[in-house]
């Protein structure tokens, strides 16, 4: 029997396949997951790279310590102009490169959210097509209150929710924290983990058991669905010619 077979080149992330399950991890714990420059670019590399895998039948993204994502990394942005103004691009002519809707990835993702999830990492539940949560985790959306605009996370997170409760956790910002059961209870996850110890195994075993469908039909379901979220609304970032079935 074989190991999990790692991708290679990676500094933010890690990633790697183990059977029909491939694994994106957000790897820099030691700044709560935070995007920085260069996992803008791995993101998107590794997206595609798990999604052109043959053998990948399902995706699981979580992350390492005890956050899943906490969003941009503003400090180390800061430092990196040109990081910072690509950044600003990308967000304000719908650009974005850093999700599996983002980069129009076929294979169905499963979203284990350890931890903290904020702000920009918000992203990453509303675009997964199935949520996980640890008991302990919890989401939080600071942007107001550090002078800045919740827009397309908030915009995602009201495809799976009512609008009330996340406007109100945009409008309150950091002083706002919405737990694991209250999330399940919105619609915005469909399962509680816990302990939170068991979250990638649960993972693990959801991915399993829907890997045992062909890939052809579980990319045909998922690609239904998001193409009828287009059509209702959601404003579309990939330019894949085949995304719609």
């Amino acid at each position: 029997m074989t190991g999990p077979s790692p991708y290679d080149g990676y500094e933010t992330l890690a990633v790697w396949r183990d059977g029909p399950v491939g694994w994106l991890v957000f790897d820099r714990p030691e700044v709560g997951n935070a995007i920085d420059a260069r996992m803008f670019v791995e993101l998107e590399r590794a997206w595609a790279e798990l999604d052109a895998d043959p053998d990948v039948r399902v995706i699981v993204n979580t992350g390492n310590g005890a956050a899943f994502q906490t969003g941009l990394d503003v400090r180390q942005l800061a430092r990196d102009p040109a990081a910072l103004k690509a950044s600003a691009r990308q967000t304000r002519d719908a650009e974005l490169r850093l999700t599996a809707w983002h980069c129009g990835v076929r294979t169905p993702v499963i979203a284990a959210v350890n931890g903290t999830c904020a702000g920009g990492g918000l992203h990453f539940v509303a675009d997964a097509d199935i949520v996980l949560l640890a008991a302990d985790a919890t989401l939080v959306d600071p942007h107001v209150s550090v002078g800045q605009v919740s827009a397309y996370e908030t915009i995602g997170l009201v495809t799976k929710a009512p609008a009330e409760p996340i406007l109100r956790m945009a409008l309150v910002g950091r002083h706002e924290r919405m737990g694991a059961a209250r999330a399940v209870q919105l619609g915005i996850a469909s399962e509680v983990v816990d302990p939170p110890e068991r979250l990638r195994q649960r993972a693990a075993e959801l991915a399993a058991t829907i890997a045992q469908r062909p890939a052809v039909e579980l990319e045909a379901c998922k690609a239904a669905v998001w193409a009828a979220l287009d059509r209702v609304g959601r404003p579309c970032h990939t330019d894949r010619a085949d995304w719609r079935p």
